[in-house]
């Protein structure tokens, strides 16, 4: 277990400053293609959904292109869903769950609902297989007002004009043991605090919203991918990651108070998916599937109640 003395960058107590960024930034290094594993489906996808390219990001040398997918037959009357993956980078089955859903399933929704799906909001970190953008900033705290972070800034510009109009907005994550090995070492360093080691969860959780935690919504989606994976149970506490278990696999955060990306409408359902690939117990397959599962279990509910809620 990494602690915050041994964090290889930055003095224990101090935040960083641009050198400490530099010298983060010297260590990440390309490790996959956004081109190859992400635009590459994007563009299979064309000959069926609209694909737009919604913005771009930029770090020199590096440019990415940031694409949505659209339903074809886009109709006004219907109840607008934003699925997106890949705000964290690293998390591989938010990425791939949300081109799989595209890919498999859009065609389940036509006539029923416009979707909008935004697979890889950090193409950046993508390749780089890190939670952070190249400014050692994390987009899922960024998603507010005058963003620090390109990718958070270019989605909210996408998705206001239908911000008031989204009836369901499922995110898709990942729990990794990188969690606890890396990325809050990293935070605690980055920040000049002291770095309190956490607990891993085993399985699949959602975190719901503390304003409009929505429990019969949860619950409808942890059933569907209850049965494509395990949901994580409650530590000694009776918590994950902290925070109290509401429900079998749920706890919730005040999303847009925190800038996370789930809170970026005002849709009446919103949830942030965690799926946890170290598991002995998952594979990569079940991973996607189980994004995929609880892709269609949100819309599924969301339409099911229209008019309600």
């Amino acid at each position: 277990m990494t602690n915050p003395a041994s964090y290889p960058i930055g003095t224990p107590g101090s935040p960083w400053g641009p050198a400490e960024v530099a010298a983060w930034l010297s260590h990440q290094s390309r490790q996959r293609s956004y081109e190859t594993d992400v635009l590459a489906a994007v563009d299979r996808l064309r000959s069926r959904l609209d694909v737009e390219q919604y913005g771009r990001v930029d770090y020199a040398p590096d440019s990415y292109p940031l694409f949505a997918i659209r339903t074809r037959h886009w109709r006004e009357e219907l109840p607008c869903v934003l699925v997106t993956g890949g705000v964290h980078g690293y998390e591989t089955s938010g990425v791939h769950g949300a081109l799989r859903f595209a890919d498999r399933h859009a065609a389940d929704y036509e006539g029923k609902a416009n979707l909008l799906i935004v697979p890889c909001v950090s193409p950046w970190a993508y390749e780089r297989i890190h939670r952070w953008n190249a400014h050692a900033i994390d987009p899922n705290r960024s998603f507010r007002p005058d963003s620090p972070a390109q990718e958070s800034a270019a989605l909210m510009r996408l998705v206001e004009p239908l911000r008031d109009r989204v009836r369901v907005h499922i995110d898709l994550h990942e729990t990794t043991d990188s969690d606890e090995s890396e990325f809050r070492p990293a935070l605690a360093a980055r920040d000049g605090v002291v770095f309190e080691p956490g607990e891993i969860p085993d399985g699949f959780y959602l975190v719901g919203d503390t304003e409009n935690p929505q429990p019969a919504f949860q619950q409808a989606v942890i059933a569907a991918v209850a049965a494509v994976t395990h949901i994580a149970p409650a530590d000694a506490n009776g918590e994950i990651i902290g925070s109290a278990v509401v429900a079998p696999g749920v706890i919730n955060y005040p999303l847009k108070k925190l800038g996370l990306c789930a809170g970026i409408t005002d849709a009446t359902y919103t949830t942030t998916t965690e799926v946890y690939p170290d598991s002995p117990r998952a594979t990569a397959e079940q991973c996607n599937e189980a994004q995929v599962a609880a892709v269609r279990a949100a819309i599924d509910f969301a339409l099911a109640h229209e008019g309600r809620g």
